[in-house]
């Protein structure tokens, strides 16, 4: 197999290594996914993620794979860093991007950043989806820890493209997310693992966010993480439908628009560089 070239770039730090696979056809297994994930043998990213020629009248399909191998439905700084390639490709600022969590419009706006729609929250049990039925999911019964004193306990649930915990706490850094992430990540209430976060409500329109993303761990950021913290905090009257979401790796704006309930995701993209994955990253077999 020849050497694939590749871009890097990153969303608040969330890193990807994006292949075009649009005019040849570029197929990698979990085994490779995971070696050009793994920052000590390849480029290292949280997310590979894979372009391929459209099947729907968007400007692309991106499929994404996480640093384990599996392929997930959604990622928001993703889909901001497509945007803004097939936007300069383009020279146009609207460009439409086919996931398997669904299609998103995106807009690269004048000061570089992009704004892309996320579209429309689902919040039924079975969207999520939940292994066991809850009619309200703004608080669900789960929790972490000895039963008359939990360590974390009543999440909110949502699928933002792939689904989400949102555990509301009164200090992030309180926590051992790296212990705490991955019994909640794979705990059987989830039938397709979770993303798990920790937020802080700092002010009416503002929210602070750590994020452990399934088939990745910590993540500096995660763009529908963030989307999925707003939109319950605004369920549960928190803050109003526009906040700044902080994460460690900086904010992003998101706005539940009320006329159509879609989530507009607004935040930076960076370009990192070009390079090629080479014959030691493409061979077959296990890590």
């Amino acid at each position: 197999m020849q050497a694939i070239p590749y871009r890097k770039m990153n969303g608040l730090g969330n890193d990807f290594a994006v292949v075009d696979g649009r005019n040849a056809r570029v197929r990698l297994s979990p085994d490779q996914i995971r070696r050009i994930a793994d920052r000590a043998s390849g480029p290292g990213c949280d997310q590979v993620i894979l372009l391929e020629a459209p099947r729907t009248g968007a400007d692309v399909l991106m499929r994404i794979a996480n640093a384990d191998g599996g392929e997930v439905e959604s990622c928001g700084n993703a889909a901001r860093c497509v945007a803004w390639l097939l936007s300069d490709e383009a020279g146009r600022p609207e460009v439409s991007i086919e996931t398997r969590g669904g299609l998103l419009q995106a807009h690269v706006n004048s000061d570089g950043t992009v704004t892309v729609d996320m579209g429309k929250p689902r919040f039924a049990w079975h969207e999520i989806p939940l292994a066991e039925e809850f009619r309200d999911t703004r608080m669900i019964e789960l929790q972490i820890g000895p039963i008359d004193a939990p360590i974390l306990h009543s999440p909110s649930v949502v699928n933002v493209g792939n689904p989400h915990a949102i555990f509301w706490v009164d200090d992030v850094e309180a926590y051992a997310l790296d212990r705490c992430g991955p019994m909640i990540e794979s705990h059987p209430m989830f039938p397709e693992r979770v993303n798990v976060s920790l937020a802080q409500v700092t002010a009416r329109d503002a929210l602070k966010l750590r994020v452990w993303e399934r088939g990745v761990g910590e993540t500096r950021a995660c763009g529908t993480a963030a989307c999925a913290a707003a939109v319950s905090a605004s369920r549960k009257r928190l803050t109003g439908r526009t906040v700044i979401v902080t994460l460690p790796g900086g904010p992003l704006v998101i706005a539940w628009r009320e006329t159509d309930d879609h989530i507009l995701m607004t935040g930076p993209v960076a370009f990192e560089y070009d390079g090629e994955l080479d014959q030691s990253l493409l061979a077959e077999g296990p890590v």
